[in-house]
């Protein structure tokens, strides 16, 4: 396997124009210019909690409004993973997160098993954050689950501020993930799955 886990995806569709590229062994540095202001403001957390290097550029029709390019930035984003993964050998593979922020805790379990699956439980408190629809939070982390291929299990346990439930959930995504795609020294060049594969 490479030592360099990175990969750059474009998307281009009559809705949305979507570049990403990724470092998953870098520092949480972000380069964010989405359209939509507050996914920038989620993406950094992924970003700044997984220590991934990100930069993501979109195009979207947001005239009519951020339901694309939503869906579509969580799409590319998972190919992007799934590119940078190469082989999954020596990765820990499954990770977890509790991540509070004053009244609010979110729990995200996620395992790169090779099969996509979304487990979403957010009852948020209200349906808009400023401009953003929290349905399309929904939306990305199905296209990221479907494209990245991995089981994922989001759980806002309490939460009474919705900008509070979202941001913790995104923020204990992004610990998750750091979890599950570092390298662990025990068992390198091992696919760490009794198949042999994921």
């Amino acid at each position: 396997m490479s030592t360099q886990r990175t990969a750059t995806i474009s998307r281009n569709t009559n809705e949305t124009q979507i570049q990403v590229a990724i470092n998953l062994d870098g520092t949480g540095q972000q380069k964010l210019n989405t359209g939509v202001p507050f996914l920038d403001h989620m993406l950094d957390q992924i970003a700044r909690h997984g220590l991934i290097d990100l930069d993501i550029s979109a195009k979207g029709d947001l005239h009519i409004d951020a339901h694309h390019t939503v869906e579509d930035i969580g799409i590319t984003l998972g190919q992007a993973f799934a590119l940078a993964m190469q082989d999954k050998k020596g990765i820990r593979r499954y990770g977890h997160a509790y991540v509070p922020l004053d009244e609010a805790l979110s729990r995200v379990v996620v395992d790169f098993s090779g099969r996509p699956g979304l487990e979403f439980h957010v009852p948020f408190k209200r349906g808009m954050i400023g401009a953003f629809d929290v349905d399309l939070v929904h939306e990305f982390f199905q296209g990221f689950v479907n494209h990245a291929l991995v089981s994922l299990h989001i759980d806002n346990l309490r939460g009474e501020n919705a900008h509070h439930q979202c941001e913790t959930v995104f923020k204990a995504f992004g610990r998750a993930l750091r979890m599950a795609i570092e390298l662990d020294p025990r068992s390198a060049g091992i696919v760490p799955s009794t198949k042999g594969s994921l």
